[in-house]
């Protein structure tokens, strides 16, 4: 760092780099980051690569980059790079903005430095059931840790603000929600490419995880003939039971299509799609939802507190497989409500989800954490005489 560099600065920590490529939080890391740079801060993010060796500096659209080799896989070599990543940005004595708490125990030598360093909650990730019991004790203990040790704490719902303020003073959190793109327009190419019409087909977005009720998505979906397809994005693995038996309760208008990672294309489904289904039950302002709303999609949507919240009036609600195919069914029946809640989707997009309004309210979080600069040489001989 310059010395001489007096513009506010920000270090992002918890991610696996820019630009985004893995999910939701580097998405939202890259938006940050960009809008911060263009309003004159100097943005630094820790980027994870594969290998041993020191670590790399360089620059992105105006973001340092700090590459940190990490020889180890999985969730060893998370843990690592994070771990690497915290005691390098320890050194600089700057802001930290950390994405997840499932290394808060790391953030100790943070708080040991005097860093500050505001930390967003993600989701309840340790209920999730597909973890083992291992796994969900080191997610509740590093949940703990990261209420105690994060100097602010950011919630993407007020339902997890709500589960935070059972762990630390409501005083300590700010909620502010996920954003997404609006989506006006999209070419239908990327649509007629996997074989569908614009308008003709429902969409489902999701890791094939009983928590998500693809099972019964798909059973409901499948009891009778809907005369359009039910478009699944996910990685099914054969071998996984789960992942098989949803391919096997699936009927023929269930189409599996595998991954679909780039944005263009992902937005076009969206746009396109006579509704957008989405059946996670656990977790906060889902980014898929957020971004279904900003492409004006109806949404038939698991019925609990997290998606309640984000869709309001733009969803239709089941708990289970029946419920499904009788909301749907209705729906399929009624083009009007269909249109009803698509209008009512863009009004709660543009109420609650845009990017500048969401990376506003953050960068007003991060400006009344920034430390103060210290004394350079001349102001400290001014004195107060």
């Amino acid at each position: 760092m310059n010395s001489d560099d007096q513009r506010p600065a920000l270090r992002i920590l918890g991610i696996r780099g820019v630009p985004a490529a893995h999910g939701g939080f580097e998405t939202f890391a890259e938006r940050l980051a960009l809008h911060l740079v263009a309003r004159g801060w100097r943005v630094v993010v820790y980027c994870q690569r594969d290998g041993r060796g020191p670590l790399a500096h360089d620059h992105w659209q105006g973001v340092e980059r700090v590459h940190v080799p990490v020889a180890q896989r999985g969730a060893l070599g998370t843990m690592v790079f994070d771990a690497r990543a915290i005691r390098h940005a320890a050194r600089s004595r700057e802001l930290c903005l950390t994405l997840g708490y499932n290394t808060a125990l790391f953030c100790a030598w943070l708080r040991l430095r005097g860093v500050p360093n505001l930390i967003n909650m993600d989701g309840i990730e340790w209920s999730r059931a597909k973890w083992s019991a291992p796994a969900r004790a080191w997610l509740w203990l590093n949940e703990r840790a990261g209420c105690r040790l994060g100097d602010h704490l950011v919630a993407d719902h007020p339902e997890i603000a709500r589960h935070l303020g059972t762990r630390t003073a409501a005083t300590r959190i700010a909620t502010i929600a996920y954003g997404a793109d609006r989506v006006l327009d999209a070419p239908t190419a990327p649509v007629r490419a996997l074989g569908l019409e614009p308008g003709g087909y429902l969409m489902l977005v999701a890791r094939p995880e009983p928590e998500n009720s693809i099972l019964e998505v798909v059973e409901g979906f499948s009891r009778r003939p809907r005369g359009l397809p039910l478009v699944v994005l996910g990685r099914y693995d054969p071998a996984d039971p789960y992942h098989r038996r949803v391919q096997q309760r699936a009927g023929t208008e269930a189409r599996f299509v595998g991954a679909i990672y780039e944005r263009a294309t992902l937005q076009a489904l969206r746009r396109h799609a006579l509704a957008y289904v989405h059946g996670h039950r656990v977790g906060g302002t889902n980014p898929s939802l957020v971004e279904a709303l900003g492409a004006g999609n109806a949404v038939l949507a698991h019925d609990n507190r997290f998606n309640r919240w984000v869709a309001g009036a733009a969803g239709a609600w089941f708990t289970d497989a029946d419920g499904f195919d009788t909301q749907l069914t209705a729906l399929l029946a009624d083009p009007g409500r269909l249109a009803a809640l698509r209008h009512a989707a863009r009004a709660r997009f543009e109420q609650a989800f845009t990017w500048p309004a969401i990376l506003a309210e953050y960068e007003t979080l991060l400006r009344a954490w920034l430390p103060e600069p210290p004394l350079r040489p001349v102001d400290a001989g001014r004195g107060t005489a």
